[in-house]
């Protein structure tokens, strides 16, 4: 009888910690699969667009509750492009992006919820040397699903805004020439 209770004790704590364990899932960045992608007016008539590749980083997912979730990621600066060489060389030098200083942008989330059915992450990104913190509107994750890799994958998409005059980016540059608001989107895919 003792032995059947130790038992059923056991296997009650294994599957309480198993459960525990399966609420929180850990997914590392594609960084083949994952952009940002970005716009901004020019002389307030046209909307030039461009994407940042080589992000990496990790998702940690709460399904059940994604106040316990997170999301680190970097996204390497040396690959803005905006299919003009001499605008992207332009948008390297310590005018804009300064790479040679900082080849990297960074986010790190500070609270994860749900807002009006979907998730809201807000958190601290870093660029060329000023932190902000800025909000994001995502849809996803995805329910998770075999890659073809044989990993198992999920997908996501988080929209934004930013001011350039938060960052003191670019600030010699006149908003009338390029726009104050850069509009972005971050098309993800992640796997365990």
């Amino acid at each position: 009888m003792n032995r059947r209770i130790f038992t059923a004790s056991l296997s009650a704590l294994l599957l309480i910690g198993v459960s525990a364990f399966a609420q929180s899932t850990s997914w590392t960045i594609d960084k083949n699969h994952s952009q940002v992608n970005f716009a901004i007016k020019h002389m307030g008539v046209s909307t030039v667009r461009g994407s940042i590749s080589g992000i990496t980083g990790t998702i940690v997912w709460d399904e059940k509750d994604p106040s316990k979730s997170s999301v680190e990621a970097t996204m390497d600066t040396t690959t803005v492009d905006t299919n003009n060489a001499a605008r992207d060389t332009d948008l390297k030098s310590d005018k804009f992006f300064n790479v040679a200083k900082y080849p990297t942008m960074t986010f790190k989330s500070t609270s994860v919820k749900r807002v009006d059915g979907k998730l809201q992450v807000v958190g601290d990104l870093t660029l060329a040397g000023v932190t902000k913190s800025v909000t994001l509107d995502v849809d996803g994750p995805t329910a998770p699903q075999k890659g073809m890799g044989g990993k198992m994958v999920i997908g996501l998409s988080a929209t934004g805004l930013v001011k350039r005059s938060d960052f003191t980016f670019a600030p010699k540059m006149p908003a009338m020439v390029i726009g104050d608001e850069v509009q972005f989107t971050i098309d993800s895919e992640a796997n365990q």
